[in-house]
């Protein structure tokens, strides 16, 4: 049975395209604000039915409402700042730069745009041109998404190797969004990282508060009470990661320092 997609032209948050997987923006409604007629209208609703498909992993589909969309109306900045998303998801990384620097010759105000471009950028290892993408997303008031930026350009600044610099960043994230997931994992990375076990443990308990279990937050939550000593919560937790996620690089490294311990008598 076919699923039906409900198409409001208010286009409510889009959580689906909060775009965890890459860290890009959640779109609103306000991207609309070029639409004028019936055409742009049927941009809209191709635009809305390629970025569902992103969020069901269907990325042929994708494609092709997108591509409709930017028929109707090659305008659309929604549309130029979606497919530029799913390109580089598709690893076609010249079209996405194109579609991404259209988005923001049509609407360098869009926040959205500026953020997610800064965070393609920063993938692909363009890190001052990134940063000044990120200055250009928050430095628009009427941005309703800050946090989406400063975790960007703290994950940025790890990638940089400026640990300093990321945790300050990441925790003007946490200011404006206590529950906002991406900068807590990578906050207990950093703790972890700097041995600050306690912390790392807190933060790593406020993300699994808001955020499902993945293969790499388990790993993680595993080393942390490694080293707190509760061999509780990792007996648990590893469990979880071998019937979840048996076949991951997690598990594997989880059943290697297992095997370790036990031949060094720990």
């Amino acid at each position: 049975m076919t699923r039906k997609i409900r198409v409001s032209a208010a286009l409510p948050a889009l959580a689906l395209l909060a775009f965890a997987l890459s860290g890009c923006s959640a779109i609103s409604g306000s991207d609309f604000r070029h639409i004028r007629g019936h055409d742009t209208n049927l941009a809209a609703i191709n635009t809305q039915l390629g970025i569902a498909y992103m969020g069901d992993n269907k990325p042929d589909l994708a494609l092709r409402a997108l591509r409709k969309a930017l028929q109707k109306d090659p305008d659309l900045v929604l549309a130029h700042d979606a497919i530029a998303v799913l390109y580089e998801r598709l690893g076609e990384f010249d079209k996405a730069d194109r579609h991404f620097r259209r988005a923001l010759d049509l609407d360098p105000k869009n926040s959205n745009a500026q953020n997610n471009y800064g965070a393609f950028l920063c993938r692909r290892g363009r890190i001052k041109e990134a940063e000044s993408h990120f200055r250009a997303a928050l430095g628009n008031p009427l941005y309703t998404q800050p946090e989406q930026a400063w975790s960007n350009w703290g994950l940025c600044a790890v990638k940089a190797g400026d640990h300093a610099k990321a945790e300050t960043y990441l925790r003007r994230a946490l200011q404006r969004n206590p529950k906002f997931a991406p900068a807590l994992l990578e906050m207990a990375r950093l703790s972890y990282r700097s041995k600050r076990w306690l912390p790392a443990r807190a933060y790593m308990e406020r993300y699994r508060a808001v955020a499902p279990n993945t293969a790499g937050g388990l790993w993680l939550a595993i080393r942390i009470e490694r080293q707190l000593g509760d061999r509780n919560a990792v007996a648990s937790d590893a469990l979880l990661l071998k019937s979840k996620y048996p076949d991951s690089v997690q598990t594997r490294q989880l059943l290697e320092s297992e095997s370790n311990g036990r031949a060094s008598g720990q």
